[in-house]
Parts: C-alpha cells; sequence; structure tokens
C-alpha cells in the first residue's frame, strides 16, 4: 500500500503514544486529582465543543479535500486555499452573536440540572472554534500527503499539555476551576501549532479571490456540515444529553468507559488521515478497480487491527477498573456497547471517504438527519431509565443503522464491496479469543494479571492471523518486526 502503509503505521504508532497519555490522563491523573463533578464539567465542555466543530468549520476540512486536487495551477490552488480558509467565519459570526445574546435560555436547559456547570458553559463555543480552525488546517497539510506531524500535534500535544495542567492541580499549583480555563489555552496551542506548520507545508500566497466553481464549494460544504455534525454527535452527542438528565458525575464514569472503547478506532483514526485524499484522488480519476482494492485492504487491515484491539480491552476490561482510582465500574456495560460500535465503524474501512467524495453524499445525509433525531429521542427514553447504560445503548443502536444504511448504500450505487471470506474469519477468531479468556483471570495483581493475560492473546490473535494470511499487509509487518528481533517464522 506504499505511502498509505507508511503513513497509517507511523499515525498508529504516533496515536497510541498519545492514547497512552490520554489513559495516564482519564483513568488515573483525572479520577485521582478531579472529583467526578469536575471531571464531567471537562467531558460535557469538550463533548458540547466537538458537536459544534462541523459547524463552525462550514465543511471546510473536507471541502480542502475534495477540491484541491481539481484545481490544475498553483496560482488557482493558492487563491482556493486563501477563500476556503476564510467561509467558516460565516457561520462563527452569527452563531457567536446568537449564543451572546440568548446565553441565558440555551445555558439554562442544561444548568437546570447541573449549576455547577454555570462558570463554564461559556466555553464551549470557544473550543469549539480552535478545533474548527484545528481541523481546516490539519485538512490543508493532508492534501499535500503530510499527516504525521499534523497527527502528532493532533494526538500528542493537548493530552501532554493536559498532563502537565492536572499534575498542577495535584500540586496545588492550579485550582480545579483554574484547570478548566487552562484546558481552553491547551486547543489553543494545538490549533496554533497546526496553523504553523500548515504554513510550512505549504504557504500561498493570499488572495481573495472567489474560485470559478463557487457554487459547487459551497454547496458541499453546507451538506458536509450536516454530515460532520451527524458524525460527530454520534460520538458526543450522548455526553451532552446525559448532564441534561442526571448529575454531572455520571459523565465522568461515563467518560472512562468511553475512553476504553475509543482505543478499539485508534487504527482507523490514524489511517482516515492518509487513506481520505488518495480515496478522493482515486473517485476523481474515476479509478474504480484501484478504490475497490482499497476498499478491501483498508476493511480487513483495520478488521484485525481494531479487533486485536477490541479483545484485549474486553477480556481485561474488569481488571482494568479494578486499578482506576475510585469506584468507576458502573461503565462496564457502557464499554462493552460503545466498543462493539466503534469495532463497525472500523470493519468498514474507508467507507466514509468514499460516500463524502460521491455526489450521491445528499442522500445518505438525509438518512443521517434522521438517525441523529432517532438517537436523540432513544438518549430522552433510555437516560432517565437506566442512566449512562441506556445512554450507551441508544448509541449502539443508532451507530448500527446509520452504518449499516451507508454500507448498503455503496453497494448499491458504486458496487464497490469491502468483505470477503477473510473477514468472517477474522471476526471468528475475535469470538473464540473472547470464549477463552474473557471467563478466568490469573490470581496476581491486576497489572501483573493484564500484563499476562494480554500476552496470552496477542500470541493467539497474531498466530491465528498470520498462520491463516488474513492480510497481507499485516502479515508483512508481522514479518518484519520478526527479521529485526531474529526470529523466524
Amino acid at each position: 500500500m506504499g505511502i498509505v502503509q507508511t503513513q497509517s503505521i507511523r499515525n498508529t504508532l504516533i496515536t497510541f503514544f498519545g492514547f497512552g497519555i490520554g489513559a495516564v490522563n482519564a483513568l488515573f491523573f483525572y479520577t485521582s486529582f478531579l472529583e467526578k463533578e469536575y471531571y464531567g464539567i471537562v467531558s460535557t465542555v469538550l463533548s458540547g465543543a466537538n458537536i459544534l466543530m462541523p459547524i463552525m468549520a462550514f465543511g471546510v476540512q473536507n471541502t480542502i479535500i475534495r477540491f484541491f486536487a481539481q484545481y490544475e495551477t498553483e496560482e488557482k490552488k493558492d487563491q482556493f486555499l486563501s477563500f476556503i480558509v476564510l467561509m467558516p467565519l460565516v457561520l462563527i459570526i452569527p452563531m457567536g452573536i446568537v449564543f451572546y445574546v440568548y446565553y441565558d435560555a440555551i445555558a439554562g436547559i442544561w444548568l437546570e440540572e447541573n449549576p455547577s456547570l454555570a462558570p463554564f458553559f461559556w466555553l464551549i463555543p470557544v473550543v469549539g472554534l480552535l478545533m474548527a480552525y484545528f481541523e481546516v488546517f490539519y485538512a490543508w497539510v493532508k492534501v499535500h500527503m503530510q499527516s504525521v506531524i499534523g497527527n502528532l500535534i493532533s494526538e500528542v500535544l493537548v493530552r501532554s499539555l493536559v498532563m502537565v495542567l492536572l499534575l498542577m492541580v495535584h500540586f496545588d499549583q492550579l485550582t480545579k476551576s483554574e484547570f478548566v480555563y487552562c484546558v481552553v489555552g491547551a486547543y489553543l496551542l494545538q490549533t496554533l501549532g497546526m496553523f504553523l506548520y500548515a504554513m510550512k507545508i505549504r504557504r500561498p500566497k493570499f488572495q481573495l479571490v472567489i474560485p470559478e466553481n463557487i457554487r459547487e464549494v459551497v454547496y458541499y460544504s453546507t451538506f458536509i456540515i450536516v454530515s460532520g455534525g451527524v458524525a460527530v454527535m454520534l460520538v458526543d452527542f450522548d455526553k451532552v444529553l446525559i448532564p441534561k438528565y442526571k448529575a454531572i458525575e455520571a459523565n465522568a464514569v461515563y467518560s472512562v468507559a468511553i475512553f476504553f472503547a475509543t482505543v478499539i478506532a485508534v487504527p482507523y483514526r490514524a489511517m482516515t488521515q492518509i487513506v481520505a485524499p488518495i480515496t478522493a484522488k482515486l473517485m476523481i480519476e474515476q479509478k474504480w478497480d484501484e478504490l475497490n482494492d482499497l476498499y478491501k485492504k483498508t476493511s480487513i487491515n483495520l478488521q484485525v487491527s481494531g479487533g486485536f484491539i477490541l479483545l484485549l480491552i474486553f477480556v481485561n476490561i474488569n481488571q482494568m477498573y479494578v486499578i482506576v482510582p475510585d469506584d468507576y465500574s458502573a461503565g462496564l456495560w457502557v464499554v462493552f456497547m460503545i466498543g462493539f460500535s466503534k469495532y463497525y465503524d472500523v470493519v468498514l474501512g474507508n467507507n466514509n471517504s468514499i460516500i463524502v467524495n460521491t455526489h450521491y453524499y445528499r442522500t445518505v445525509l438525509l438518512f443521517g438527519v434522521g438517525t441523529v433525531l432517532l438517537m436523540i429521542v432513544l438518549n430522552a427514553v433510555f437516560i432517565p431509565r437506566y442512566g449512562i447504560n441506556g445512554s450507551a445503548f441508544a448509541t449502539l443502536l443508532t451507530i448500527m443503522i446509520y452504518n449499516t444504511i451507508k454500507f448498503l448504500f455503496v453497494i448499491k450505487k458504486l458496487k464497490l464491496f469491502p468483505f470477503t471470506s477473510k473477514t468472517i474469519t477474522s471476526f471468528g477468531i475475535v469470538c473464540l479469543g473472547f470464549l477463552v479468556f474473557y471467563f478466568w483471570d490469573f490470581p496476581f495483581h491486576p497489572i501483573l494479571n493484564i500484563t499476562l493475560k494480554s500476552v496470552l492473546v496477542t500470541l493467539f490473535y497474531v498466530a491465528l492471523h498470520y498462520k491463516m494470511n488474513i492480510s497481507a499487509e499485516v502479515n508483512q509487518v508481522i514479518q518484519n518486526v520478526a527479521a529485526k528481533c531474529s526470529l523466524r517464522l
């Protein structure tokens, strides 16, 4: 897979490193240095900002990837980038005015149940703005096939800064309230870092010239707002709705569970950074056979890697909750439900990248809007009755429905199909591994227990996938690692 494989591996390693820092933060520092109340406040602010991000970005992050390759001259590319970076202001300015004028009415919906959120609610659109422009400049470098440094900024910088801030709270250098505000500063530094790197990769001659295909650009961006909003809502809207119905401390328990489950999507996030612009290029050039081949390769490779992480988390989850400070084990079933929804995301490969780069995206977005409405209704029904487990179930159900619709749409309209017989074999290995390893533990300290069981799971999983040749690319990586370790396979 060439550049895809190389940058995907590097991005995966960086993303795992970032998640390692995030794991220390989410599972130990947050739970030890902050009460559940403040952990819940931070989670609510960041989730709300994530939901606003695609709207504030005006879909520009996808528009850059979709249209950049279509401009033939460097001058037109400069004009496009100069114009596109200003497009988000069309929505950011009126949204800011509305939020300021109707702040009390908007905030009151959440503050009635959780008044402790009041001093921090205004931070939600601020962080949303920073996230939006980070994604714009990240797309700026992706179209130049340079995703690794951007991924480092994305996955490592904020988590490292938050770790430092949490340690400052622990050593009484920051109050818990000051910590929440400083987290916003971490996102500001992330956006500035991404901007500087984007300028290093390509500093255009800024000129405010409206592109010739402005109507198509704006039309596409408008629909991508909905697409991005749907995708983010399916991930984060549950964490925004929980404080509406339950005490904000429940969001802290939910956030720990979500963190466990989110690790499953690390390979997907890493590969998408480089696969998205390649997918767009293949579709522009109408190289359908190559695109179908890429679709199959991303699907099976992500299934193998995502399934491995899913299995490690599921078989060790009980012991993981033992080592987490305080009692967060109420999120156990959340891990299973959200974890399986992430796995379903993973096995569909670059399905999303295909859809957003075809003229059929408008129809699928209508289904997405309907799915979000369904999710809101299901959360409103299940959260009051079942708490965070009800929210996880509502999220699982809506994601399954939405992903299935997109999957079937790609099959019917584009005649592309990601699965082979090896898909079933790989899933069977995951199920067998769960049955073999979940129902017992070593009688040792939880950390030693997790380590030993993970070693056994790794040997079991890697050996079966290698022997059955599930993925040629994964086998090549295994052979390369074995060669460096002087092992014969």
